[in-house]
């Protein structure tokens, strides 16, 4: 919760500011690798601002409780015994994961979201927008999902005693070791997670976005 408060504040605010430096109307639907892109540089932006706390998420979701009891407890540990740098282990391998995750979450749900409006008399509410993006989060976890496994032996390796320094050495060892199927391993119950999880956080984000809208744009009736 410490880690997700922020990263999707940010995701959402920059995916907006993204799309206006980019020149990404909302309804236009001429330009979708800009919308990529758009998505694409929200998730870079987000993950390089909460990334210790998702190594630190990853770390305690994978050891004992007694081990790791609190955040503080494990951002001083990872400090004292293997550097300031331990901070940002397999951040590469995530910004590669993150750039189609993003780009395709971002992507798939406002070309639905578009394609919805076009057709429709109505613009689509909160359950429209639950299944726009639980699509979206399918298929964003599907195009990146290979590249989370990296990112998640890189995070953990410190502590299971294995050895994953870089990007290419850790796909080489994982598929020596355990064969092409160990890259999608786990990817079933992350279409179960994934699309719920993704859907929720896309319609809950337009149904408060376009409520303030309405609250912050609405003039203030003045007594006659």
């Amino acid at each position: 919760m410490v880690r997700i408060i922020p990263y999707s504040a940010v995701q959402f605010t920059a995916h907006e500011q993204w799309k206006r430096i980019l020149g990404v109307n909302g309804s236009e639907r001429e330009k979708p690798g800009l919308n990529f892109v758009a998505g694409a540089l929200a998730g870079i932006t987000s993950q390089g601002t909460t990334y210790p706390l998702d190594l630190m998420r990853a770390r305690m979701a994978v050891t004992q409780k007694a081990e790791y009891k609190t955040l503080r407890q494990i951002f001083v540990r990872i400090y004292v015994e293997e550097g300031m740098m331990a901070y940002y282990r397999g951040f590469t391998a995530t910004l590669l994961g993150v750039i189609p995750y993003a780009g395709c979450s971002f992507f798939t749900y406002d070309l639905l979201r578009n394609m919805l409006t076009v057709y429709t008399v109505a613009i689509p509410g909160f359950s429209t927008s639950l299944i726009c993006g639980g699509i979206a989060g399918m298929v964003a976890q599907t195009s990146s999902y290979p590249l989370d496994i990296v990112r998640r032996r890189m995070q953990t390796s410190a502590i299971k005693g294995q050895h994953y320094h870089t990007i290419g050495s850790t796909i080489r060892k994982i598929y020596r070791e355990e064969g092409l199927m160990a890259f999608y391993k786990g990817l079933s119950m992350n279409w179960v997670k994934g699309p719920i999880a993704v859907g929720i956080s896309f319609a809950t984000h337009d149904t408060i976005r376009d409520t303030l809208r309405k609250v912050i744009a609405s003039p203030t009736k003045l007594p006659n």
